[in-house]
């Protein structure tokens, strides 16, 4: 059994990848602001609140963890505003791993986040860049600083997420001349994260998941 910090856990592609990693037998410290409001009774489960840009939250959260999983969000009506959430909350995450020895993090970032970008339709680059280039150009450089560092990372980068049910028949894109977009259940992509608990497979390697 691995123990998982999930960060981001309360919602969204963080609290599907809650269940699948509990359901792969690996207990879960889930973390968020709300965590107390989290709905899962299990007994590998913790739940965690605490706020992602505070290093003394996230320091004490690492205690004890094998493996991050960094599932942030941000509402859709914050895409309007300058987003910093994602390369901030890197920026404490990466030093305070390091200090703890902590090698592992699987990243949920998106497709259109770095290279990717350049596999975006012609026809799809400019409401991309309209709706979600705030918050793209912030998925950049949380990547980037994960890269500059010396963990053992996974970026996992999901087309059009949907709340449709786990199908496990998805396709796992490696190679840059393969990338398109797609829609996928954030049941499926919670399935590849607890999939790569184990395995070096991917590690540090991004992939494009779509159904």
């Amino acid at each position: 059994m691995a123990h998982v910090l999930v960060i981001g856990a309360s919602n969204g592609v963080g609290l599907e990848t809650v269940k699948a990693v509990l359901g792969a037998g690996h207990g879960v410290r889930a973390f968020a602001r709300s965590a107390s409001t989290i709905d899962i009774e299990d007994s590998n489960l913790e739940r965690f609140p605490g706020d992602a840009l505070l290093a003394a939250d996230i320091e004490a959260a690492l205690d004890g963890i094998d493996v991050v999983v960094q599932a942030l969000g941000v509402p859709f009506r914050a895409m309007f505003k300058p987003v910093t959430l994602f390369s901030a909350a890197t920026n404490v995450l990466v030093p305070a791993m390091e200090k703890a020895s902590i090698r592992r993090i699987i990243s949920v970032t998106g497709f259109g986040t770095g290279d990717s970008r350049e596999a975006i339709g012609p026809l799809q680059r400019l409401p991309f860049r309209l709706v979600f280039g705030r918050a793209y150009d912030d998925k950049d450089a949380q990547e980037m600083r994960i890269r500059r560092s010396s963990l053992d990372w996974t970026f996992v980068r999901p087309g059009v997420l949907t709340s449709g049910s786990r199908t496990g028949k998805y396709q796992v894109l490696e190679s840059a001349a393969s990338w398109h977009n797609g829609m996928i259940p954030r049941a499926d992509v919670a399935d590849f994260i607890a999939r790569q608990i184990k395995s070096p497979v991917y590690i540090r390697k991004a992939v494009v998941l779509a159904a």
